[in-house]
């Protein structure tokens, strides 16, 4: 009987072991598909995560850029409509300017001397039109190469018995004037860098340069006669007006013949330069 009494206990013992066994194999799957089922889910996660910034970023520059305002005011435009590799900008006062031969002068009067003349001198130019006198104060030690061009121009006659060809009375106020053709594409033969233009803001009274972008300065040049508040910082500022706005503001109100859209094209009352002088300060 001891024997048989042995025999049932061992089978027991073994029959629970089985069952033990069973039970920690069934304890370690599960384990293991909890794990996999928790990493499943953390990639789903940072998936999705991942999905809705980038949709969001998307979403945020597409509103972005549909709520942008439209451009601004189209800028002035210049005798020059290529541009090659010159420099753009200059330091000043410049000891040495850089005029580049472009396009066909509209007046052959040559090339200004590389050396300005009138560095380190105040001086002021007079723009005699039929409407009155218009009289400048020049930053030849600000815009060097600028000044020492529209005076050379201006000695050689360049400006004279020429027509102001553009009023702006619509996001810019400007009288664009310097093209002896009168037609917006004229220039003098050759162009030269921007100068002066670091946190340029265009006021009411600024003289700066028209150009087609950086290094396409001409002859043609913009009399601001109000606050243009929306041009860039990319124009020459080379004088200020202290004296004679009036009558750019008198030929403002008197409008345009919206030929380049509405408030842009040829004045109603026509600007015609006269001659421009100047003297020392």
């Amino acid at each position: 009987m001891a024997g048989k009494k042995e025999r049932q206990r061992k089978l027991a013992r073994e029959h629970y072991e089985r069952q033990q066994a069973r039970r920690g194999e069934r304890t370690h799957r599960w384990r293991l598909v909890g794990i996999i089922v928790g990493v499943c889910c953390a990639v789903l996660a940072l998936g999705a995560a991942s999905y809705v910034a980038f949709s969001g970023n998307g979403s945020k520059t597409n509103a972005a850029a549909s709520a942008t305002p439209t451009a601004t005011p189209t800028a002035v435009p210049t005798p020059t409509p290529s541009v090659s590799p010159t420099p753009s900008t200059v330091a000043e006062p410049a000891t040495h300017c850089v005029y580049t031969p472009s396009g066909t002068a509209a007046r052959k009067v040559g090339v200004p001397p590389v050396k300005p003349l009138f560095k380190g001198k105040a001086y002021q130019a007079t723009i005699k039109t039929n409407r009155g006198p218009i009289v400048i104060d020049l930053y030849n030690n600000k815009a060097t190469c600028t000044v020492n061009s529209f005076l050379y121009l201006a000695s050689k006659n360049y400006f004279s018995n020429t027509s102001c060809h553009r009023l702006t009375t619509s996001g810019i106020y400007v009288l664009q004037c310097g093209d002896p053709t009168g037609t917006g594409s004229g220039g003098p033969g050759y162009k030269f860098a921007n100068e002066n233009t670091a946190g340029a803001q265009y006021t009411e009274g600024t003289v700066a340069m028209a150009n087609a972008g950086p290094g396409t300065n001409g002859s043609q040049f913009f009399l601001v006669y109000r606050n243009s508040t929306t041009l860039p910082a990319n124009y020459t500022l080379f004088g200020k007006i202290v004296g004679g706005l009036g009558i750019i503001q008198n030929v403002a109100k008197a409008g345009s013949d919206n030929a380049n859209g509405s408030g842009d094209g040829h004045p109603k009352e026509k600007v015609t330069i006269e001659s421009v002088t100047f003297t020392k300060a």
